[in-house]
């Protein structure tokens, strides 16, 4: 049993520091019974933050089937009131390449109950938890402490900077308002786009991941988070362009349609993301000549507007690519982190 947590005779959980409210309780997480309960207070939480991503029950079953370097029935804390689900929370692991061993964590929590002091029960729960993690793997490299913070999210900027967090990189989420005026690129001599085939699925995962390589916070991915890509809801092959110079893949951009998010917010929006480009072919235009075939692409099937993230201080000079081809950032985000100590 890890030191964490005092458990009681149940699955629950004895926090230091919690606050006093009238049927809270905290828990371990038990398993697919919690995933819709789950569900809901993600997208109670969310709207509260004006996170416009939209997750189904699809999306946390795939998820929590596929994680790396966490077992949920160790590293979360849930937590009731009343024998109801109102929040919860999780830490994992990564190493970084080069870099640190990442210890990220995140709590969701019902907008009716925030502020009464959950949120900084769990951030520590988390931050200790992360530190028994942390005294089992190597100690190579630093290990820091991470958070994602969005700009919408100012209590909890508030809590990580007095717990002492801080800023070390923001991203942007970025919008293409109209599909007119969407120029037509040539790719160059010798590149062509594919339908994308079952078998061509592996390399162009591998080309994409060789291409992140050069990206800030980069770390290998798994055989679970490809499978976790292969299963998603939200990958639509059909929809990808991708580039090839004989047998190898030189760029890609794979849209994707989200529906659901689409006929919750009214919009008819597509996305053009995982952006990339091999070392050998850049700053030939394939990337321009990408983008400009997904959107005529999204607008042939009836969107309205396209989206994407990238992160500011992209060495390869993504953000200016982008703003270039009718992208305005429209949300900032910020990674957060600390040494663990």
């Amino acid at each position: 049993m890890n030191t964490n947590f005092a458990v009681t005779g149940r699955d629950e959980i004895r926090l230091p520091d919690a606050p006093t409210i009238a049927g809270l309780v905290f828990r371990h997480f038990r398993g697919e019974s919690d995933y819709p309960p789950m569900l809901a207070v993600l997208a109670a939480s969310c709207e509260a933050d004006q996170d416009e991503f939209v997750r189904t029950l699809e999306d946390v079953v795939n998820t929590y089937t596929h994680l790396n370097n966490c077992d949920p029935y160790q590293d979360m804390v849930m937590v009731e009131v009343n024998d109801q689900l109102v929040g919860y929370s999780r830490t994992g692991w990564f190493k970084e390449e080069p870099g640190p061993y990442i210890h990220y964590h995140f709590f969701f929590l019902r907008p009716e109950w925030r502020g009464r002091g959950l949120e900084r029960t769990l951030l520590l729960a988390m931050e200790r938890r992360a530190a028994e993690i942390a005294a089992g793997l190597p100690q190579d490299a630093p290990h820091e402490l991470a958070l994602e913070i969005q700009e919408t999210q100012p209590a909890l900027e508030a809590l990580a900077q007095q717990a002492g967090y801080r800023p070390v990189r923001y991203f942007y989420e970025m919008v293409r308002p109209t599909l007119d005026d969407i120029p037509d690129l040539a790719l160059p001599a010798g590149v062509e786009v594919r339908p994308v085939l079952p078998e061509h699925y592996r390399a162009i995962w591998e080309a994409a991941d060789e291409a992140f390589r050069d990206h800030w916070g980069y770390a290998p991915q798994t055989e679970e988070n490809y499978q976790e890509w292969l299963a998603g809801r939200l990958f639509q092959p059909e929809l990808w362009q991708v580039a090839w110079a004989g047998e190898q893949v030189v760029g890609t951009v794979l849209n994707f349609i989200d529906e659901e998010q689409n006929r919750h917010y009214g919009r008819r929006r597509g996305y053009t993301e995982t952006i990339t480009v091999r070392r050998p072919w850049r700053k030939q235009g394939v990337a321009r000549a990408l983008i400009a075939r997904s959107l005529h692409l999204l607008k042939a099937l009836g969107m309205t507007e396209a989206a994407l993230g990238v992160d500011t201080e992209n060495l390869s000079g993504a953000l200016r690519l982008y703003e270039g081809m009718g992208f305005r950032p429209v949300k900032r985000t910020g990674a957060y982190r600390k040494p663990l100590e």
